[in-house]
């Protein structure tokens, strides 16, 4: 009986997200009916794909030996089938099909809006579909996403994830709020004995005000501890603390806040990641990823006229991986 391509890719989403739950996730599709491809393509193959010798226990469903030769067979067949997509799209000059692009809030709002914008109008055969989550590399890797905008700190030492290839698009200052009902505020220096609201432990936000703290050589009062950016500002504009928030995070309506630059506080980097492949990203998603340096480039430029502060833009994304 002849192996069935449409399971083979099934077998691969499970071999990739790391079980069943997990592929049928990225799929869309119901955990039974992963199975039931899986269960097929067993009956076709007349071999066990799927150890379900642990489907009882906390770990998820891995596969047999047979099953991780048939996954890299799906893989293989995969990369021939986006070969094709690419050479029609080079040879036609017609790019089309769905992109899903995973980012934070402030790139959703910034970067990643307007560049499925201008993806509808120049190429209407490319649907962009937005999904706003972090953090977003697993979602990446088990295929639920084709491209991901999210943080990084330029402090770090710059390794791609696994599996994985992230460029920067730009990098954009920290600016310190202050509750408007202080009045004016002379420096930061003046502030160092004020509260202060904090970000959870690695977050950037923790991070940049440490840095802010390291400058200053002060130990700053953290009374507040807050997730979102957002939620920073409704502390700062209740005139409870001060706070450290990239630009893009500022509201439009400034009135119950004051800003201040923020030097020493570093900068926040938005980095747009893809899985690492020889076809990857895909026409579609080159086509998008082109779309989301252009919205960076325009966005660093208004940084800059607006705040007096450059974001530094970064490369495109490469078509072929290493």
């Amino acid at each position: 009986m002849p192996i069935d391509p449409r399971r083979l890719a099934v077998l691969r989403a499970v071999a990739d997200a790391g079980g069943v739950l997990a592929a049928a996730a990225a799929l869309h599709l119901t955990p039974s009916a992963v199975s039931q491809h899986i269960a097929r393509l067993e009956a076709e193959t007349g071999v066990t794909l799927l150890d379900r010798s642990r489907l009882g226990g906390r770990r998820s469903a891995g596969l047999t030996a047979a099953g991780r030769l048939l996954a890299g067979h799906a893989g293989r067949l995969a990369e021939v089938l986006a070969a094709a997509e690419r050479d029609l799209a080079a040879l036609t000059g017609q790019v089309s099909g769905p992109v899903t692009v995973g980012a934070i809030p402030t790139a959703v709002r910034h970067l990643v809006a307007p560049a499925a914008a201008a993806v509808a109008t120049t190429a209407p055969g490319v649907r962009v579909r937005v999904r706003q989550l972090e953090p977003g590399r697993e979602a990446l890797r088990a295929g639920e996403l084709d491209l991901f905008v999210g943080e990084g700190d330029p402090a770090d030492t710059h390794r791609d994830p696994a599996g994985l290839r992230a460029v920067r698009l730009l990098d954009e200052p920290y600016r310190v709020v202050v509750p408007a009902a202080w009045g004016p505020v002379a420096g930061i220096e003046a502030l160092l004995s004020r509260p202060w609201v904090d970000g959870p432990p690695g977050s950037a936000m923790r991070r940049a005000l440490d840095r802010l703290a390291t400058r200053h050589d002060a130990v700053l009062d953290r009374p507040h501890e807050c997730l979102e950016f957002p939620a920073v500002l409704a502390i700062v504009a209740a005139g409870l603390a001060a706070g450290v928030v990239p630009a893009l995070a500022l509201p439009a309506d400034q009135a119950a806040v004051s800003v201040l630059p923020a030097p020493g506080a570093g900068v926040r980097r938005l980095e747009l990641v893809h899985r690492r492949g020889r076809y990857e990203p895909s026409p579609a998603a080159r086509l998008v990823s082109d779309a989301l340096h252009t919205a960076a480039t325009a966005t660093a430029a208004a940084l800059a006229v607006d705040q007096g502060v450059g974001g530094r833009v970064g490369g495109r994304v490469h078509p072929r991986g290493p």
